[in-house]
């Protein structure tokens, strides 16, 4: 079977994988896949690309990565398929985010590989994704019908039905302030990969406390993401920075639930305090 040799199924864990390579991102390329386990298929973007360009190029703020697989798989030691769904968190202060595209085929590596239980798979694959992400990457497994995947009805008030402008490109100056708290949120988020331009779907909740912003103000600045190029996790950081900015907020969250693509789903969540991140997500992921 994959990755066995006479020293035993799991003899990836025998010393550091090499995670060292050459090629560049994986996205918008024809990339065979993987037979084999390979952890040199992660690649890392430096979260300080995109933050440069923030204001004040900086991110002041916490938050995760949550990223959900619904096509996990690997051995067991008789060789067996195995198949559950996972969920991962990558902490926003990691150095690195991975690629989606070099996420997916890494984990279709595993496929072939047999493992001796489902805690050595885990511990294997946390430690390749934090060996890339230069910060602790945790990950829970889950049964292929376990509930918790249920989509969730949101709290809130959903902005959708505004009429509004859609400008050509996000400017934090199309924010206004108003008073109170509020929890808003949009079905209509779209932005484009910055790779291969191709669009990416989200609904985006926004929560703030002491002040928020004027509904149709916010939804015309969340729609001028349409043909935005950045990774999710990057125009989630460039909406909490420009809000806070713009309205100095008592409290502020933003996340957004991406659709998946190639069995993967991002839900990046960037907050004013340090907490742990909302884990759910929706029926259209």
């Amino acid at each position: 079977m994959s990755g066995s040799n006479e020293s035993g199924k799991n003899a990836p864990h025998r010393g550091s994988p090499d995670y060292s390579h050459d090629k560049g991102p994986l996205l918008g390329q024809q990339v065979g896949g993987s037979e084999h386990y390979d952890p040199s298929l992660l690649f890392p973007v430096p979260r300080a690309n995109a933050r440069a360009s923030l204001p004040q190029n900086i991110f002041a703020g916490f938050g995760e990565d949550i990223w959900h697989a619904y096509e996990l798989s690997w051995l067991n030691a008789k060789g067996m398929p195995q198949a559950f769904l996972g969920t991962f968190s990558i902490p926003a202060n990691s150095e690195n985010i991975i690629e989606s595209k070099s996420f997916k085929l890494y984990l279709n590596s595993l496929n072939g590989h047999a493992f001796d239980s489902e805690e050595l798979a885990s511990q294997t694959i946390e430690r390749d994704l934090s060996e890339v992400a230069k910060a602790r990457v945790s990950l829970t497994l889950h049964g292929v019908d376990d509930g918790v995947y249920e989509g969730v009805c949101l709290r809130g008030d959903c902005l959708d039905g505004l009429e509004v402008s859609v400008p050509e490109k996000p400017d934090v100056q199309l924010l206004e302030a108003a008073a109170g708290n509020a929890r808003v949120y949009t079905h209509l988020m779209r932005s484009l990969c910055p790779v291969t331009a191709q669009p990416d779907w989200a609904t985006v909740i926004i929560e703030t406390r002491g002040v928020s912003a004027k509904r149709e103000q916010l939804l015309s600045y969340l729609l001028a993401y349409r043909n935005h190029q950045e990774f999710h996790e990057q125009c989630v950081e460039r909406i909490y920075t420009d809000l806070w900015a713009k309205l100095g907020p008592d409290y502020l969250s933003v996340q957004a639930l991406y659709t998946r693509r190639g069995g993967l789903d991002i839900c990046p969540w960037r907050c004013s305090e340090s907490q742990p991140a909302p884990r759910g997500r929706m029926n259209r992921q």
